[in-house]
C-alpha cells in the first residue's frame, strides 16, 4: 500500500492553535502533498498538555497520536512513519496498538459527547454525517411524536449540565405544555468560569451536535426559532457555528419544512459581551432582547415566560450535545452509565496544579482521586494535594480528605460544593486558601450586576474583610461575620450568581478555618502567599556571599560584600521573592 493510504489529522481548536498547531499544519502541507495526503482539521481531543497534536492513521486503521509536534519535528514524523513505515515512538502520546506513558489519561474516561472531538472535521457536515450525525434528528422527526421525544429524554435521567442539574426532560415538558403558540429554544454558551473551556471545545470540535440537539428540542416543544448565546471572546467557536448553521440549512436540517415533515426551525447566533451574570438564564434572555443583562425575579420561569415573554427552553451547550447521543443509543442504554440520581457522564476542564491539563469526560460517580491522579497524573512537581475548586467561582473548595468523594450532584452539594459547569481547579500545598477565597470573591463581586442589595453590598463587605485578613489586619470576629454575611447572601440574593457567590468563602471556612485563624491570630500565612504577612531573611549559617541575591534584587534591599554574609533590609524589601527563588544554597528564608 502506498503512503496515500495514510490519513493525517491535526488538532486545530483554540488550545492547539495557541500552542502553534496552525504553523504545524502549514508545515505538514508540503511534506504530505508529495504523498497525495491532505491533512484533516479536527477539534481538541482533550490532551491540551501535549498540544500541538497530530494523529496518523495507517491503512490498517491503527492510530498513532503524536504530541508537541512543531514545524521542525513534523518532518521527522513524516519521514519516519509515513515514508519509513515506523512510528516515532518517543513522540507518541496515545495509540490503539498498545500502552503509552499517557494512556492513563483516556483509560477511565467514558466519551459520549467528546467522542467526535479529534476525529471529525468541525467545518464539514459530511464529516459529521459520516459519524452518525443527524440520525437522531431523523429518528425524532420521522418516527417519534413530540411527547415520545420528551419521554425519552426524561427516561435517560439527563440533568442540566449548566450547573443546577435540573432534569432536562422536565424542563422540556414544562415548555411543551406552556400556553402560547410562539416558543423559543435557547442555548447558553456564555461560558464565563475562570479555568472552564468545556463548552468552547465542544462548539469548536463538534458544533453540529449542539445544533442537532437544539433542533430536536425545538421539535419536542413546538418551537420554530432559536438562539445560541455565545460570548464574543470565542471567535473560532462562532466561526464554526456559522459554518455549521449554513451547512445544516443547505442540507435541509434547519430552516423551513425540515426533512419534508412540515417542521420549521431557524437558528441565530447572539454574541455576548462577556458579562458573567449573563450566564444566569433570565439575564441572558434580557441580553438577547437588547436589554442590559440583569436577572429578574422568578417565577415566572422561562419555560412559561422567557424570551420576549414567550415560553422558552434554555439549556447549555453540553446538555444539548448529549441529546443526539441519547436518541441514538436509547435512554435505557445511556442511563446505564452514572449513578442512580446522576446519570451519564460529565465533562471537566482540568486546570491548576495538575500535571495533565485538558478535557476529561468521566462517568458520574467516579471519585475526585481518580480524576486528579489516575486521569490527570497527579500534582505538578509531585507536591502535596491541598484542595480542588469544583464548579467555578460559585463552587466550593474540597480538601484532601474528600478525594474519595464520588462526583455526582448530590454528593458534591452535601459537602458544600457543586457540579457547576465543570471547571476543576487543582491546588497544591503552596496555595493560601484565604487568598484563594479572596480571588474568587473578587471575580464574582466585580461581575455582580448590582441589582439586588445582598449581592451588591454583601459581597463587597465580605471582600473587604478578606482583603484585611490577607493584609494581616484581621479582627477576632471576622470569621463569624463572614459566615453570617455568606449565609444571608445565599438566602436572599436575587439570582444564582449572588446565591452562590459566598460558596468559596464558606467552603474554605468549613475545611480550612485554621488558615483563617492563623492569618488573624498569628499574623502568619503558611503558604507564604500573603505578602503583608511574609518576612524574608538570610540564614548566616548558609550564606556563602555569592552575591546572586543582591544582584537580582530589584530594589537593592540586600547588602553585603562578596564571600561575606548578606543582610536583607526589611524596610526596603518589597517581598517579591526573587532572592528566595535565585538562592542556590537555601540561605534565603521566609517566615
Amino acid at each position: 500500500m502506498g503512503a496515500q493510504s495514510y490519513r493525517v489529522r491535526v488538532g486545530l481548536a483554540t488550545c492547539g492553535i495557541a500552542a502553534g498547531a496552525a504553523k504545524t499544519y502549514d508545515a505538514l502541507l508540503p511534506l504530505l502533498e508529495k504523498h497525495g495526503i491532505v491533512p484533516e482539521r479536527t477539534g481538541c481531543i482533550g490532551m491540551c498538555f501535549s498540544e500541538p497534536l497530530v494523529e496518523i492513521i495507517d491503512p490498517d486503521g491503527h492510530s498513532y497520536l503524536y504530541g508537541n509536534v512543531t514545524p521542525e519535528n513534523a518532518e521527522t514524523i513524516v519521514a519516519g512513519h509515513i515514508e519509513g513505515g515506523q512510528p516515532v515512538t518517543d513522540m507518541l502520546v496515545l495509540t490503539n496498538t498498545g500502552e503509552t506513558e499517557d494512556s492513563h489519561f483516556i483509560k477511565k474516561q467514558k466519551r459520549i459527547i467528546l467522542d467526535h472531538l479529534g476525529t471529525i472535521d468541525p467545518e464539514s457536515i459530511d464529516s459529521y454525517l459520516a459519524a452518525g450525525g443527524y440520525e437522531a434528528l431523523c429518528k425524532a422527526v420521522t418516527k417519534m411524536s413530540r411527547e415520545e421525544v420528551i419521554q425519552e429524554v426524561l427516561a435517560s435521567g439527563l440533568r442540566g449540565r449548566g450547573g443546577a442539574g435540573f432534569p432536562t426532560g422536565r424542563k422540556w415538558d414544562f415548555t411543551y405544555k406552556a400556553f402560547g403558540e410562539k416558543k423559543y429554544v435557547v442555548c447558553n454558551a456564555d461560558e464565563g468560569d475562570p479555568g472552564a473551556f468545556m463548552d468552547r471545545s465542544v462548539l469548536e470540535g463538534d458544533p453540529h451536535a449542539v445544533i442537532e440537539g437544539m433542533i430536536i428540542a425545538a421539535y419536542a416543544i413546538g418551537a420554530d426559532e432559536g438562539y445560541i448565546y455565545v460570548r464574543a471572546e470565542y471567535p473560532l467557536a462562532i466561526k464554526r457555528l456559522r459554518i455549521a448553521i449554513r451547512e445544516a440549512e443547505e442540507r435541509g436540517y434547519l430552516g423551513e419544512n425540515i426533512l419534508g415533515k412540515g417542521f420549521c426551525f431557524n437558528l441565530k447566533i447572539k454574541e455576548g459581551a462577556g458579562a458573567f451574570v449573563c450566564g444566569e438564564e433570565t439575564a441572558l434572555l434580557a441580553s438577547i432582547e437588547g436589554e442590559r443583562g440583569i436577572p429578574r425575579p422568578r417565577p415566572p420561569f422561562p419555560a412559561n415566560a422567557g424570551l420576549w415573554g414567550k415560553p422558552t427552553c434554555l439549556n447549555n451547550v453540553e446538555t444539548y450535545a448529549y441529546v443526539p447521543a441519547i436518541l441514538r443509543l436509547g435512554a435505557a442504554e445511556y442511563s446505564k452509565v452514572g449513578t442512580e440520581r446522576s446519570k451519564g457522564t460529565k465533562v471537566f476542564a482540568l486546570t491548576g496544579k495538575i500535571k495533565k491539563t485538558g478535557l476529561a469526560e468521566v462517568p458520574m460517580g467516579i471519585t475526585l482521586r481518580e480524576v486528579i491522579y489516575d486521569i490527570g497524573g497527579g500534582i505538578q512537581d509531585d507536591k502535596n494535594f491541598k484542595a480542588v475548586q469544583i464548579g467555578g467561582p460559585s463552587g466550593g473548595c474540597l480538601p484532601a480528605e474528600k478525594l474519595d468523594l464520588p462526583i455526582d450532584y448530590d454528593s458534591l452539594t452535601a459537602e458544600g460544593a457543586m457540579m457547576g459547569s465543570g471547571g476543576l481547579v487543582v491546588m497544591d500545598e503552596d496555595t493560601c486558601m484565604v487568598d484563594l477565597a479572596r480571588y474568587f470573591l473578587t471575580f464574582t463581586q466585580n461581575e455582580s450586576c448590582g441589582k439586588c442589595t445582598p449581592c451588591r453590598e454583601g459581597t463587597k463587605r465580605m471582600l473587604e474583610i478578606l482583603e484585611r485578613i490577607t493584609r494581616g489586619e484581621g479582627e477576632p470576629d471576622d470569621i463569624a461575620v463572614l459566615e453570617e454575611l455568606g449565609t444571608a447572601i445565599k438566602d436572599s440574593a436575587l439570582c444564582g450568581l449572588g446565591q452562590t457567590a459566598p460558596n468559596p468563602v464558606l467552603s474554605t471556612l468549613r475545611y480550612f478555618r485554621h488558615e483563617y485563624e492563623e492569618h488573624i491570630q498569628e499574623g502568619r500565612c503558611r503558604a507564604g502567599v500573603c505578602t503583608s504577612l511574609i518576612t524574608y531573611y538570610i540564614d548566616p549559617e548558609k550564606c556563602v556571599g555569592c552575591t546572586v541575591c543582591a544582584r537580582n534584587c530589584p530594589v537593592n534591599a540586600i547588602a553585603g560584600e562578596r564571600k561575606q554574609v548578606h543582610v536583607i533590609d526589611p524596610a526596603v524589601c518589597i517581598k517579591c521573592g526573587v532572592c528566595y527563588e535565585k538562592c542556590k544554597f537555601d540561605a534565603v528564608k521566609m517566615k
